[in-house]
């Protein structure tokens, strides 16, 4: 045993060692140490409990190889979405075009001009980078972003509603995720809630009743995350804007989900557009960027420029501004927006949405024939996939998935786990693989995953 022990190789000689130079690179010092040593560990228990009576340096550099395979020690990785949901909010929702996210780099890894204006050699203002393209995509007169839209709403009432009522439909007091509420929110701004109307039925007789010299403003939340069908009826924003300027008193919309195009050009159910809204005469929109909108995590805020200005002033502002990645990575992909089939074909999300079914059945073929190759047999089944992420939850898009053969909890768990990560669903009491989320290059790397398939079954 003690011979055992004299060859176990040192730790510096294995971090040295050619053959593990690929995984040197790959690692942080510490990182590869910590392998390293946690490899040198495991044959000195073995030895000491008897299961290795002889081994050779080549043994020890072979298991680490091995183990480096599985050796990631960050949290937050890439995986494959194979659900069919295009805005999974459990899944990052949604992607950033990869030529956005190349020049975005430049950016991250440099000093650049953030808080500098390169004409004058001041100081600059962070959010002077996307302002100017915000109010030409959507009509506004001036635009502020934040790190989401919970934090735009939040703002909005603190700085123009704080201390007093906020007026709000019975129907649109949601919850919009994560047991974040309406009236929490209010809350949390300083500003009184005062409800009107029904669950099902508000009318602008409602609006008009509940105002009284404690009102600030007149709330209206666009229930993106829900339906409620039936005997309803709700109250037009032209209506809610056209009420406000009769009685002097601010209007607000949180629109939510940051939609730019007409989805109903392309054959996908119209959703209330940005520029709709503004145009209708809203004092105050709030929409996501990481929803329709398909860019980064943030929130938008558009609007009149002198309420604007004064949100800019406000103390929630240090707390909700959003950094350089952020910026960037917004003010490229609207800079897509300002042709429109540029953006439906460069947006993941967008071409995603308005993707033709015969495009999703053309990769499903792909990777049919490659898992047949391998010996894997599976079937092609007609699905419909979801746009999701709180935008438009019930609304579907033809799409085409690959069926596996045997125990759907099983291969969910198999695909789900291990060094590929790969997240399908259950349909039907079989696992599918959605092609409607699958990118080209994600084929290739199930196939890969598929491989170990045999030794499960």
């Amino acid at each position: 045993m003690q011979n055992l022990f004299r060859k176990l190789p040192k730790v510096d000689i294995l971090m040295n060692n050619k053959e593990l130079s690929s995984i040197k690179d790959k690692l942080s010092y510490n990182a590869f140490y910590e392998l390293v040593t946690k490899e040198i560990q495991i044959f000195r228990d073995k030895i000491k409990s008897g299961l290795i009576t002889d081994f050779t340096t080549d043994d020890v550099i072979k298991c680490t190889l091995n183990s480096a395979k599985k050796y990631d020690r960050n949290n937050l990785k890439k995986i494959i979405n194979g659900t069919g949901v295009i805005i999974h909010t459990n899944l990052g929702r949604s992607i950033i075009n990869k030529r956005i996210f190349n020049r975005v780099s430049e950016i991250a890894t440099s000093y650049n001009n953030l808080e500098y204006q390169l004409s004058t050699g001041k100081r600059g203002n962070r959010n002077s980078h996307v302002e100017a393209i915000l109010c030409k995509l959507t009509g506004a007169e001036g635009a502020l972003v934040v790190n989401n839209n919970a934090a735009a709403v939040v703002i909005c009432l603190n700085e123009f509603a704080k201390g007093g009522n906020s007026i709000v439909s019975r129907g649109e007091l949601v919850e919009i995720g994560g047991s974040f509420r309406i009236p929490e929110i209010m809350e949390l701004s300083g500003a009184q809630l005062k409800e009107v109307g029904t669950t099902n039925k508000t009318h602008i007789q409602d609006y008009e009743k509940a105002i009284d010299e404690n009102t600030a403003l007149i709330l209206k939340v666009h229930t993106s995350n829900f339906k409620i069908l039936g005997f309803t009826e709700s109250v037009e924003n032209k209506e809610i804007a056209s009420l406000g300027k009769k009685k002097n008193i601010l209007t607000m919309e949180d629109l939510g989900s940051g939609v730019l195009v007409d989805f109903s050009k392309y054959g996908v159910t119209k959703e209330p557009t940005v520029q709709e809204s503004i145009a209708s005469g809203i004092d105050i929109v709030t929409i996501s960027g990481d929803k329709l909108l398909g860019g980064p995590q943030c929130g938008i805020i558009l609007g009149k420029k002198e309420l604007i200005e004064r949100l800019k002033k406000n103390p929630y502002l240090r707390a909700f501004r959003v950094d350089k990645l952020v910026l960037s990575t917004l003010e490229m992909t609207l800079d897509l927006y300002l042709d429109e089939r540029e953006a439906i074909k460069e947006i993941p999300t967008l071409r995603m949405i308005t993707e033709k079914s015969e495009n999703v059945l053309e990769k499903a073929n792909k990777l049919y024939e490659a898992l047949l190759e391998i010996g894997i047999k599976t079937t092609i089944a007609k699905t419909r996939a979801k746009i999701g992420g709180g935008s438009m939850p019930e609304e579907t898009v033809p799409s085409y998935a690959i069926r596996f053969q045997g125990n759907p909890e099983t291969l969910e768990k198999f695909f789900r786990e291990g060094d590929i990560n790969i997240i399908g669903r259950i349909h039907e009491n079989n696992f599918i693989i959605d092609m409607k989320t699958i990118f080209n290059e994600d084929i290739p790397v199930i196939v890969e995953k598929a491989k170990l398939l045999k030794e499960l079954v």
